[in-house]
């Protein structure tokens, strides 16, 4: 009896792995276990739901039935693993031991929590990665009958692009982090001021420069309290603070890891016959957790996994950002840049990051000015050559 592929982790870098093999009509049985439900879905769409009025059911693509029927894959859905034993080959959960050929970690990342939330306010206090997560947002958000107050913690990525779903959907939204401006990560701060006035010009309050000291029953509401002494009163409070690969498993087993995932190379390989891909794994130093990047990483894996080892390669991939209140599109630079060269006014921007040689290394649009984004990106360096 062969021993199957397994794969730990059922989401775009796992799936799309399996999809990948099975285009190049590699038959061989294949395992994926799942902590959640393992239906099929788009993890970019989870950010577009509320202003389409998408229930999670329209949400899910295929059912984990359909998605084990169609790729012919056996799916352990609501399913953990305890324990990687290198050494035997196999994986322990619970009592069993189950051996694995060649294992894949698509293990994911984790939002951050930096906050302790009162078990009184369990159902009030939410973050969103995945399906079942969105399934329980949704589901209080509609038990309330009426458009939500919901206060977001974070200036990131998830957290502007659901501040902008939400109220395009019709709730009230108030934002606070401790930065000055929207996604200071992939922006200067005169095109996060510009985003962050687009917020507040469609009714969203922005608490900027203001941490959160805690959360606390407030009758029927969710007080926040901030660290200048006031406080915000929501139904809801979503937290979105950041994400973290989830690397227990691996670092448990003994396999390389970081604080950016499970380093690989560029064959996404850990150690013989064990590999990671998605946002868990640190690629030859990069952790990439985007969507190209995953899909890079499915096909390059899938090939090396069929027989032929391939490197996996990152073009100069800008993140398109889903706040259609501002278009946003960015090429965050690997190493802070020397400098950054700013162009435009009101909503429209152009910020061109430049090394000590005022080489091109990565740059920033919004408004009207994203439609440079190609010709941008032509010019800038791939970020894993």
């Amino acid at each position: 009896m062969t021993v199957p592929l397994t794969i730990v982790g059922s989401g775009m870098a796992g799936l799309g792995l399996v999809r990948q093999l099975r285009a190049l009509k590699d038959d061989r049985p294949i395992t994926v276990i799942t902590a959640d439900s393992g239906d099929g879905y788009s993890k970019p769409l989870l950010s577009t739901g509320f202003a389409k009025g998408l229930p999670p059911e329209r949400l899910a693509m295929q059912s984990a039935l359909e998605v084990a029927e169609q790729l012919k894959v056996v799916m352990r859905c609501h399913t953990r693993v305890e324990a990687i034993d290198l050494q035997s080959r196999t994986l322990r959960i619970g009592a069993e031991r189950l051996p694995w050929g060649e294992l894949v970690l698509a293990t994911g990342a984790s939002p951050a929590m930096p906050f302790r939330v009162p078990p009184a306010l369990g159902d009030r206090v939410f973050q969103i990665n995945d399906l079942d997560d969105y399934r329980a947002f949704h589901g209080v958000l509609e038990a309330l009958g009426r458009p939500a107050r919901v206060a977001i913690v974070g200036f990131g990525l998830v957290g502007c692009e659901f501040a902008n779903d939400l109220t395009a959907g019709g709730h009230r939204v108030a934002l606070v982090a401790p930065e000055e401006a929207p996604l200071p990560r992939l922006l200067p701060a005169p095109l996060g001021r510009a985003l962050g006035d687009a917020f507040s010009e469609a009714g969203m309050s922005l608490y900027s420069g203001r941490s959160v000291a805690g959360f606390f029953r407030q009758g029927a509401d969710v007080g926040v309290a901030l660290d200048d002494g006031n406080q915000l009163d929501a139904d809801l409070v979503l937290v979105a603070t950041g994400l973290r690969p989830r690397t227990a498993l691996a670092e448990a087993a003994g396999l390389p890891t970081g604080p950016a995932g499970i380093h690989v190379d560029r064959t996404l390989t850990a150690v013989p016959g064990v590999h990671a891909l998605g946002d868990v794994a640190c690629v030859d130093g990069v952790n990439a957790m985007y969507v190209q990047p995953l899909q890079a990483c499915a096909k390059a894996l899938a090939q090396t996994l069929a027989g032929t080892p391939t490197d996996v390669v990152f073009g100069a991939w800008p993140v398109l950002v889903k706040t259609p209140l501002l278009p946003v599109v960015a090429l965050p630079p690997a190493e802070p840049p020397a400098r950054w060269r700013l162009e435009g006014e009101g909503q429209d921007w152009v910020a061109l990051a430049e090394d000590q040689d005022e080489r091109l290394i990565g740059f920033a649009l919004t408004g009207r000015c994203v439609r440079r984004k190609v010709e941008l990106a032509r010019a800038a360096p791939a970020l894993l050559g």
